[in-house]
């Protein structure tokens, strides 16, 4: 499945000095321009690198990882910004200085702009023309990056078209939250909406059917009939589903736990969810 990206755009950026040889000591300052944030981690880099609609200025090495940093650079799909080196060797306090404490960085870090995101209206028009089934992904109350991230992972795994969330509440594109996609960022849009209860009516007018996760609902998700275009949604592990949305599904449906561990971390349950929607349309 193609990503889902608006076309690109494009802005100059200043120079930065090099040294002539060896590591680069970098601060902060020397890695951050507007608009720029940080994505770290071989799968993240790599997948933001070759994804065309992904604007980048620079990836940051650590000395002896120039010939791997290379070698994604060469790959390159995507259009670059700035006139500086677009490869840059620099040391671990350096690395460390502009990612989150204890960020697994594996020795590369890159330096893009954020993806434009698409609208409800958009995802929908994209997914009218698409043959197969038809599966979209809503998170209600979804804090936690790392957890979308994995939400992502399992929705590119899964073939979903989208991953839908509220503008307010849920996190913003961060580098965990690129980590935990392991490179699913570039291939799955995120669709942020102002209001989650009118979205899920807007795709029930188009078509699809809604089930929530609910841990006590009375179906399994494999005993219900849900047709080729399904919004699953999926609420907090603490509160679940908030009433609005709850009140707007179709259907309520919970996954085949056993009564003494009846709630799953919420990637946990949407990659269970993806697998049983994915395996009931073969």
């Amino acid at each position: 499945m193609k990503p889902l990206r608006p076309p690109p755009h494009t802005r100059g950026l200043p120079q930065h000095r090099q040294r002539r040889s060896g590591p680069r000591p970098m601060t902060p300052s020397a890695f951050g321009v507007a608009g720029e944030r940080w994505i770290y981690g071989r799968h993240a880099v790599a997948a933001a690198l070759a994804n065309p609609a992904r604007r980048w200025h620079h990836l940051a090495v650590l000395s002896g990882q120039e010939s791997e940093a290379s070698t994604l650079l060469a790959a390159a799909a995507g259009p670059r910004r700035g006139d500086g080196a677009p490869l840059r060797v620099v040391d671990h306090d350096s690395l460390a200085a502009i990612l989150p404490e204890g960020a697994v960085h594996q020795g590369l870090a890159l330096a893009v702009e954020p993806l434009p995101e698409p609208d409800l209206a958009d995802m929908l028009r994209f997914v009218a023309g698409t043959p197969g089934r038809r599966v979209i992904v809503v998170l209600d109350q979804v804090t936690d990056p790392r957890n979308v991230g994995a939400v992502l992972r399992s929705a590119a795994a899964f073939g979903a078209f989208a991953v839908v969330l509220a503008v307010h509440g849920a996190p913003p594109v961060t580098g965990a939250l690129a980590k935990a996609a392991s490179g699913a960022l570039e291939q799955v849009p995120l669709v942020r909406v102002v209001n989650l209860a009118r979205a899920l009516d807007r795709l029930k007018q188009s078509g699809f059917w809604v089930c929530g996760l609910e841990a006590n609902a009375q179906q399994t998700l494999a005993d219900l009939e849900l047709g080729h275009q399904v919004a699953v949604v999926l609420g907090s592990e603490g509160g679940g589903m908030r009433r609005l949305v709850r009140e707007r599904c179709d259907h309520l449906a919970r996954l085949p736990t056993r009564s003494a561990q009846a709630t799953l971390n919420v990637s946990s349950a949407a990659a269970i969810a993806l697998y049983e929607l994915a395996r009931d349309q073969h």
